[in-house]
C-alpha cells in the first residue's frame, strides 16, 4: 500500500532514490496520465488515447505503453527505450501533497512504500547540509508543472466536449503470431468532426490554446503502429 509522507531534510536526509528502469521498480504499467502541454513531447513516441474519469466528471489523457494491464513496451534490459518520458511517471516516487485544507500550498509527498527508495544506492535528495539536490529540484519542477497542467487541461477537456470532439476507441490487434490484442474503454479525437467545425469554433479554440494540444494527440495514433511493433518484438523474443 502506498505510504505517502511530506518530504523533508530533517526526516529524508539519507534518502536515495533509483532512477533505472525495470518491472521492480513500478514500472511494470501499460498507461500513465498525461497532460496537454505536453503532449508535443508525448506523441514522438507513445499514442494519446483519453478515457472518462468519474472523479472529475471528464476526460483524462493517457500516454499509452501497452495493451494490457501491467505491460510496459517500452522497458528493455533495465532502461526506458524512449527519449521523453511523461512526467506522472518520471517524476515518481513523489507527488503533490496539498496543505491544510483551504489553503494553496503545495508540498512535496513521497511514497516510502516505493521500491525505488534506498539508501545505500540512488540519487540523493538532500545534500549534507539539508538542501535540496539537483535532481530533487527538477523533480519539484516537474510535479510543479504537472499539478498545474492537470487542473489547467479541465478547460482543455471541456472544450472537446463542448464542439463533440472526442469518439469511442476500439482497437482491434492482431499480432505476428496469431494472439489478439484490444483496447476498449478509451476515445480519440473525432477527424470528421475537426475537420467539419466552422471557423468561429476553430478561431475560439485557437485563442483558448487548445488547437495544437488537438493536432498533436491527433498525430500521436501514428504510434499505435510502432506499439503493435515492439509488442510483435517482444512475442519473438520470447
Amino acid at each position: 500500500m502506498p505510504d505517502h509522507a511530506i518530504l523533508t531534510p530533517e526526516e529524508h536526509r539519507d534518502l536515495r532514490i533509483r532512477t533505472d528502469r525495470s518491472d521492480a521498480l513500478g514500472d511494470a504499467v501499460m498507461a500513465c496520465i498525461t497532460v496537454p502541454s505536453e503532449f508535443r513531447r508525448v506523441q514522438t513516441h507513445y499514442p494519446i488515447l483519453f478515457q472518462r474519469d468519474q472523479t472529475r466528471d471528464g476526460f483524462t489523457a493517457l500516454a499509452m505503453f501497452g495493451f494490457e494491464a501491467g505491460e510496459n513496451l517500452f522497458l528493455e534490459g533495465g532502461r526506458w527505450d524512449a527519449r521523453y518520458r511523461p512526467l506522472a511517471i518520471d517524476s515518481q516516487p513523489f507527488l503533490v501533497g496539498r496543505g491544510p485544507e483551504g489553503s494553496s500550498l503545495r508540498q512535496v509527498h513521497i511514497d516510502m512504500a516505493s521500491p525505488r527508495i534506498g539508501t545505500g544506492e540512488g540519487m540523493r535528495v538532500f545534500d549534507d547540509t539539508g538542501r535540496p539536490t539537483p535532481f530533487l529540484e527538477r523533480i519539484a519542477d516537474q510535479l510543479r508543472a504537472l499539478d498545474e497542467d492537470y487542473v489547467a487541461a479541465t478547460a482543455f477537456f471541456a472544450a472537446l466536449q463542448r464542439h463533440d470532439l472526442l469518439e469511442p476507441l476500439t482497437l482491434d490487434v492482431t499480432l505476428e503470431d496469431g494472439s489478439k490484442n484490444r483496447l476498449v474503454g478509451y476515445h480519440v479525437i473525432d477527424e470528421d468532426r475537426l475537420e467539419a467545425l466552422d471557423p468561429a469554433s476553430v478561431a475560439e479554440l485557437h485563442a483558448e490554446g487548445h488547437l495544437l494540444p488537438i493536432f498533436m494527440a491527433l498525430a500521436s495514433l501514428g504510434q499505435i503502429g510502432d506499439l503493435v511493433a515492439r509488442k510483435n518484438r517482444r512475442l519473438a523474443h520470447g
